[in-house]
């Protein structure tokens, strides 16, 4: 049985009451289900619990307002049905693992939640098929299981004005499969011959040469970015790669992407060889 129709109903409704008091009651009575049946229906449609998907939605609206608005961080979240400082301080490292305060300071992209939708769109994005020489990168090894975690951390912190010694630098995150831990490995940084600064807790990883498949994400958006990043991957995870005459080589795969440009459009970099 589809349900999307009835549960459709229960996110315009969620959207309309993001800054009131949101009970499951009511939650359940817009798509016409007991709350049993309601609670397990939107975990099967929407992979998360109504209580989880409020929070995200919630958080991701206080957070575009935190990098546009001039009102206090606190007032904004108290809008949002969060009754103290610390409730939301821990919400919201919780979800973005950065603070609030520090994401305010840096302005850097956050994976955010937009209204969940069951329209399938289109999307694709072209190739450009180069050979390119070898490079080495000075690079942070990830201390979290998903990359855009990470991001936060190394944006908020400004690492990438600590190794460079201030200067703008373009930044590069690798990732390469761990055969023997069976979980990807990734790492931030910027090209070693940039790294001036400070590159203490730091390790050296050379980009071997060759033939490379190189998508640009389409433009986005501040708030959209992590999002329009993650449909670019699963693009070329689920479609370009099948049906392309290139496979993957095992190499490091790289992202490439200036923060201080706010063009919100990174490099995807694929290591290709013929099937």
């Amino acid at each position: 049985m589809d349900y999307k129709e009835h549960i459709t109903k229960t996110i315009d409704y969620i959207e309309q009451n993001l800054t009131n008091e949101i009970d499951l009651t009511t939650c359940a009575k817009t798509c016409g289900y007991s709350e049993y049946h309601f609670l397990r229906v939107f975990k099967e449609v929407t992979g998360l619990t109504p209580a989880d998907y409020i929070r995200k939605r919630r958080l991701s609206e206080i957070a575009k307002r935190i990098s546009s608005d001039a009102e206090p961080i606190s007032e904004i979240a108290f809008l949002y049905g969060f009754n103290s400082k610390e409730n939301f301080t821990r919400a919201f490292k919780t979800e973005h693992h950065i603070l609030p305060t520090e994401y305010k300071f840096a302005q850097n992209s956050l994976k955010l939640y937009e209204p969940l939708s069951f329209e399938i769109k289109q999307f694709c994005v072209k190739p450009e098929i180069i050979t390119i020489q070898s490079f080495s990168l000075t690079v942070y090894k990830s201390d979290e299981n998903y990359p855009p975690n990470f991001w936060n951390k190394y944006n908020s912190k400004k690492l990438s004005y600590r190794l460079s010694g201030q200067k703008t630098c373009e930044d590069f995150g690798v990732n390469i499969w761990n055969h023997t831990e069976k979980r990807l490995d990734y790492f931030i940084g910027i090209q070693t011959e940039n790294a001036i600064g400070d590159i203490s807790g730091t390790q050296e990883i050379k980009i071997i040469g060759g033939l490379y498949a190189v998508f640009q994400t389409p433009k986005t958006n501040h708030a959209n970015f992590i999002n329009t990043i993650n449909s670019t991957w699963e693009y070329i995870n689920t479609v370009w790669l099948p049906q392309s005459c290139y496979k993957r080589t095992g190499n490091y795969e790289l992202e490439s992407y200036i923060e201080e440009s706010r063009v919100f459009s990174e490099k995807i970099y694929i290591p290709i060889e013929l099937k």
